[in-house]
């Protein structure tokens, strides 16, 4: 079974579990983005984007190259566990779109299952953390965030790197419900950065669901 535990720094979670736990995992999300029923679906391939990014995570720990323990971490159990991490925003927004493409693409009761213990195991974590938090952002797990938002990869990279801005700790942990305002619809928030989104469309001639951003990595390198 795969499951979660806080970053040391605050910024997100470790998603840990052993090779077949993260590989049953990736095949679940893999199957819920790019699938061929979701194409009709408005907004399906800029959805795709923020989950793509969760199965290249873990993609990656299952090929070493992330993190890795000899043991269990609850057990104690000799057998190698394999992690990558992931922003709590990241983790948040890509829940959000796993449950939105289940509408469209028939989900049996593996995938309904995975979807429960990756809610289960985050907001454990988030409670884990720092309770206070964890209920200010209880909102945003139960569906506050707009998963019908035609530019929902946009808005998850712009709360990205504002709460890594932030710089980690329980204060920026309480600071995040904040930036989650803008992904609420109806909102002045969601409509002042959709504005914002379709002028920079506009200024670039492009789709505001294209829109990618070159912030520096030296942004995400530091203590997790």
């Amino acid at each position: 079974m795969f499951y979660t535990i806080p970053t040391k720094g605050g910024l997100g979670i470790e998603l840990w579990g052993t090779y077949d736990d993260l590989n049953i995992l990736n095949g679940v999300i893999s199957r819920f983005s790019n699938n061929e029923q979701l194409k009709p679906v408005p907004g399906s391939k800029n959805r795709d984007k923020i989950i793509s990014g969760l199965a290249y995570e873990i993609r990656h720990a299952l090929q070493g190259s992330r993190l890795i323990r000899e043991s269990a971490l609850f057990t104690g159990e000799a057998v190698p566990q394999f992690g990558c991490e992931i922003s709590w925003p990241h983790m948040l927004f890509s829940l959000v779109v796993l449950r939105y493409n289940a509408h469209f693409v028939t989900a049996g009761k593996l995938e309904l299952g995975i979807f429960l213990m990756l809610e289960h195991w985050l907001q454990k974590s988030m409670e884990e953390y720092d309770q206070q938090g964890a209920t200010l952002l209880a909102p945003f797990l139960e569906g506050a965030i707009h998963a019908a938002n035609p530019c929902l990869y946009q808005y998850m990279r712009s709360v990205n790197m504002e709460y890594f801005l932030l710089g980690g700790g329980k204060e920026s942990f309480r600071k995040l419900p904040r930036l989650l305002k803008r992904t609420q619809y109806p909102g002045s928030a969601y409509d002042n950065y959709m504005e914002f989104l379709s002028n920079e469309a506009a200024r670039l001639h492009c789709d505001a669901s294209e829109l990618e951003f070159e912030e520096e990595n030296s942004l995400y390198e530091i203590e997790w």
